[in-house]
């Protein structure tokens, strides 16, 4: 992190980091304490570890805040903003399943809108207005093979990618509502949209920890590579790209957690001044299924089996992020490739 992204010694800002025992949350912590930030944690280990906390309190040698309440408790939200004075919110928390949210979409979004709407409620009563908002790129849904530019037509195809359009709206609406020439107060957001987050931080000791079998390429290729799994399905070899198989924008978690105190830095450096804004966080290079097959065969130095298997309900060929605005507003820039995506995620596979 360039020193220009870190707090000077006497502005440290206490942030409230939602969903942050998660895989993304828990190395967003862990750059926002590199910037200088105080973080405290609220996450209800729904879909997240408790070991991800002490992971980043190992390597940062800190005691962190961490409460284990449901966002939907407002009475224990409340308490925690009266206790601890967050002038600011990184919000992460949320059910994060394309699959899961097909089958039961009622639950996806009770979940993320209800916290959500508790959430930002709860910011208003304590003068709150720096909001960051975990969005996601399954917003923009089927988008042919051109990068997604923030001016895509928003057309998620589960409900998964609409919750997260819908929470989207609602943080715009109340932006807007508090408009008006005699107020003093503004809620101010960025909504990153995130591609497709993978690796883990170099020490190996904080990584993807996903319950049960996992359902994202990355942490579910590394099994098979370390010989948990046989073979690795790979859903459908008939999509209109290069090999047939899906393309997606992988981008290491540490580049998209120092998206976020971009952000943040973006943010303060306003002085309450109306803002409002959708960023797109993605490397800009597509990979299929059988690039990252063969880019970690090279790294572990054997073949990796798979398999073909049909298309996953859900599923888009072809997703790679059109990053010119985050580089431009925030100054921000991926700066791991590839290749150090797979090795940091190795090395943490090994030590688990």
């Amino acid at each position: 992190m360039n020193t220009e992204d870190k707090l000077q010694s006497n502005s440290t800002k206490t942030i409230l980091v939602t969903g942050g025992a998660g895989y993304i949350g828990s190395h967003v912590v862990l750059a926002a304490l590199d910037a200088g930030y105080e973080p405290i944690i609220v996450d209800n280990l729904s879909n997240s570890d408790k070991e991800n906390v002490l992971a980043v309190e190992k390597i940062k040698e800190k005691k962190i805040i961490f409460y284990n309440t449901d966002l939907r408790n407002k009475k224990n939200l409340d308490d925690i903003f009266l206790k601890n004075k967050p002038s600011a919110v990184i919000h992460l928390a949320g059910s994060k399943s394309v699959s899961e949210s097909v089958d039961d979409p009622l639950s996806y979004y009770d979940n993320n809108i209800n916290s959500t709407l508790v959430l930002i409620e709860v910011m208003k009563k304590y003068n709150v207005s720096n909001f960051i908002f975990s969005s996601s790129a399954t917003v923009y849904g089927h988008t042919g093979k051109e990068l997604i530019s923030e001016n895509n037509p928003l057309l998620p195809i589960n409900p998964y990618g609409r919750s997260k359009l819908y929470i989207e709206n609602i943080i715009e609406d109340f932006h807007k509502s508090f408009l008006v020439p005699e107020n003093t107060y503004y809620f101010n957001s960025i909504m990153l949209r995130y591609f497709n987050p993978v690796g883990a931080h170099s020490s190996g000791l904080l990584s993807e920890r996903p319950r049960g079998v996992p359902e994202n390429l990355m942490p579910y290729l590394l099994r098979v590579a370390s010989g948990r799994y046989e073979f690795l399905e790979i859903y459908g070899d008939d999509y209109p790209t290069k090999d047939g198989t899906g393309v997606r924008d992988y981008i290491h978690v540490m580049d998209i957690a120092e998206g976020h105190i971009k952000s943040l830095n973006y943010l303060f450096k306003l002085k309450n001044k109306p803002y409002l804004n959708f960023i797109n966080l993605g490397s800009g290079i597509g990979n299929s299924v059988l690039d990252m097959i063969s880019s970690l065969e090279l790294i572990v130095g054997k073949k990796i089996k798979s398999k073909i298997v049909n298309r996953r309900p859900g599923d888009t060929a072809f997703c790679v992020a059109d990053n010119l605005l985050a580089k431009n507003v925030l100054d921000w820039r991926p700066s791991r490739d590839i290749n150090k995506i797979l090795k940091d995620a190795w090395r943490a596979e090994n030590r688990k």
